[in-house]
């Protein structure tokens, strides 16, 4: 989102998009071996040839209209697709997307390596293999490492897609935050697919997830309890989550290195900086197809309740956070088979039972909201019909799957992030 300077009492701000005008997306992919799926820390040279001949932390396609940007991430076999300014759409968004993908294998082909999809990387480990990117804003990812420890599952083999949601003063901001408070906990159950980890099937759907949010324990105030505290204005928000973690967090970094807004790693963040709020739970998936509908289910969803459809922004403002987070727990382990009892949270999108799966809310907000969308409907009924890409990767492998077993599942997933493909669906 674009940057604004405040004007006036944190009441007042005016930042340049209002809600739902515009859309920031950022998606992330490992590099790894061509043959063997193993981790490459390649992403400084990929962007030295992307960008003849230099080493950026950043790049864009010079044959482009300046939308879509390539960047860096804490570790070297990590790189990221975004949009360097808010789109107005996500119609065209999944080839925008798409087309970096392509072009990011065709200069990866002669350092003889690929792009390989997933939130992580299913036998990659970390503590041995986690190299950082040593050239501009090192001093930020050193830091990280020096207070945390960036060699772990939780820092340097993670994969996910944000959404970044505008917001045009405060009271806008208090309208998304309230909604997307209440959103978070069911995405695991839309979007997992880290099913496999240190080269062993877990019994957790969303193991990215169940790392992220135990990845900074050091300074359990980062990630608090990822979905965030009900706060509904900026000065609320800078007092009760910023104001706390920059204490926290000063002992261990004095300079000040980490004192800024992206440091709370929350399940979904404030950043005034640019008038946005950024959702950070979203695995990676099998291609910007996938990604890109599921977003836009997503970002429908936020709108209908921001609107108050089902409830009013009053009563959202209400929900506890407990409930919240017992069922982002569960859906962190069960994607879509959690069972969710939580009736503030059902009432949110519209549903009066008192139990219902996670797999059959997301069925019911599919036909609410976007019954029939050209691309995005039959995508997501394909999707939800085959279960979350986590459920479609452990139907395949036994539970002591074998690196040949994995090998052959993560090349087939691959294949499907190059040609732009869902993966196991009927």
């Amino acid at each position: 989102m674009t940057t604004s300077t405040p004007k006036g009492s944190a009441s007042t701000y005016r930042y340049p998009l209002s809600l739902f005008e515009g859309f920031g997306l950022e998606i992330e992919y490992m590099i790894v071996d061509r043959e063997s799926l193993d981790v490459r820390p390649v992403a400084d040279e990929l962007f030295r040839r992307a960008a003849g001949g230099q080493s950026p932390s950043s790049f864009v396609p010079p044959d482009s209209d300046g939308l879509m940007g390539w960047t860096n991430e804490l570790a070297l076999h990590v790189l990221e697709f975004k949009t360097n300014r808010p789109t107005p759409t996500l119609e065209g968004m999944a080839q925008r997307f798409q087309e970096q993908v392509q072009a990011a294998e065709q200069l990866l082909e002669p350092l003889q390596c690929r792009l390989l999809p997933t939130g992580m990387h299913p036998w990659m480990n970390p503590d041995a293999e986690t190299r950082l990117w040593p050239h501009e804003c090192n001093e930020i990812y050193a830091t990280y490492d020096r207070i945390f420890g960036c060699r772990g599952h939780g820092w340097g083999n993670l994969q996910s897609t944000h959404i970044n949601l505008p917001f045009g003063d405060d009271e806008q901001f208090g309208r998304l935050h309230a909604a997307v408070r209440l959103v978070l906990p069911m995405l695991p159950a839309l979007a997992a697919s880290s099913p496999v980890v240190d080269g062993k099937w877990s019994p957790i759907a969303d193991y990215r997830l169940e790392v992220y949010r135990t990845n900074s324990r050091r300074v359990p105030l980062m990630a608090g309890a990822v979905i965030p505290e009900p706060v509904f204005t900026r000065a609320e928000y800078e007092r009760d989550i910023l104001g706390r973690l920059y204490e926290a967090l000063a002992p261990l970094d004095p300079e000040g290195i980490l004192r800024h807004e992206w440091a709370n790693a929350r399940g979904c963040i404030a950043r005034f900086d640019r008038g946005s709020i950024e959702i950070r739970v979203l695995d990676t998936q099998e291609c910007p197809l996938a990604d890109m509908a599921i977003t836009a289910l997503i970002v429908r969803l936020i709108e209908a309740m921001v609107q108050e459809r089902w409830l009013t922004f009053e009563q959202q403002k209400a929900v506890h956070n407990e409930p919240l987070q017992r069922v982002f727990y569960d859906t962190t382990r069960y994607a879509e088979r959690a069972r969710i009892s939580e009736r503030a949270l059902l009432a949110s999108v519209g549903i009066s039972r008192s139990l219902t799966w996670a797999g059959d809310v997301w069925m019911h907000l599919l036909d609410e909201l976007v019954p029939d969308h050209p691309v995005w409907s039959p995508v997501l009924r394909q999707m939800l019909a085959a279960g979350t890409l986590s459920t479609r990767i452990s139907r395949l492998i036994r539970r002591y799957p074998s690196r040949a077993d994995l090998h052959a599942i993560y090349s087939e997933l691959a294949d499907c992030l190059r040609t732009g493909s869902l993966f196991g669906v009927d």
